[in-house]
């Protein structure tokens, strides 16, 4: 008997360690992400990149649509999940001249619900990028960048149909 109660105090004890362990964990990621957002409750997206046309993207149903008649979903669930990009290192942008690293201006501007972020330049060292959020510079994955949409979403709609 005794045995036993003092197995299910381990048990207790191991069970709420690996509890704890996971939630540190948990609270350690998300420090090191681009935004606190979760990608599946982003709602409103929109995107700007140099050189084309702003694009904008609601969530209504669970499914995306758009001003443009081509929805390209595939993109705007790409976009929204750029929301949990892994962040190397927070540094303020007062450290950062915001022309020197493609922040002025910015190479894409993408904000997710009310979240506004502004990709930059790569860095000169590693294949990592500059990101803005509010007053903070992220440093992330060079291929963290908004993808431009694909030629044939760009196209008008073919009014055939058969």
């Amino acid at each position: 008997m005794k045995a036993r109660l003092i197995g299910l105090v381990a048990l207790v004890v191991l069970v709420a360690a690996v509890a704890w362990q996971w939630h540190a964990d948990e609270a350690d990621a998300q420090a090191h992400r681009l935004t606190a957002l979760d990608p599946d409750a982003v709602n409103h997206i929109e995107v700007a990149l140099k050189g084309l046309p702003s694009e904008r993207f609601d969530r209504r149903d669970g499914r995306w649509t758009s001003a443009t008649a081509a929805t390209d979903e595939g993109r705007a669930e790409d976009l929204a999940a750029l929301a949990a990009t892994p962040v190397a290192s927070w540094r303020p942008a007062g450290e950062f001249d915001a022309a020197k690293i493609g922040l002025a201006p910015p190479v894409a501007v993408l904000t997710l619900n009310d979240t506004r972020i502004e990709f930059g330049d790569m860095t000169a060292l590693r294949k990592q990028r500059y990101v803005r959020v509010d007053r903070q510079i992220a440093i992330v994955p060079a291929q963290a960048l908004p993808r431009p949409p694909r030629a044939d979403s760009l196209a008008a709609p073919s009014s055939s149909a058969r």
